[in-house]
């Protein structure tokens, strides 16, 4: 299974959250920067999935796959 930075996301959100109800600057903005992070992961993670997908079809088209 991939990381596909949900957890990173939630983790952050929750950083965020409690950094501006204590008014610690330092730790809302590990929370954003967490949030970030995730949604770099979940990009990543998009992107594989699509060139898997093309690589697949490629690979069927290449074997004569008539689903192609």
């Amino acid at each position: 299974m991939t990381d596909n930075g949900f957890g990173d996301k939630v983790v952050g959100k929750a950083k965020e959250v409690a950094g501006d109800v204590t008014g610690d600057k330092g730790l809302k903005a590990e929370g954003l920067l967490d949030q970030a992070v995730g949604k770099a992961k979940e990009v990543a993670a998009d992107v594989s999935n699509a060139v898997e997908g093309v690589a697949q079809k490629v690979k069927d088209a290449v074997d004569g796959d008539p689903n192609t």
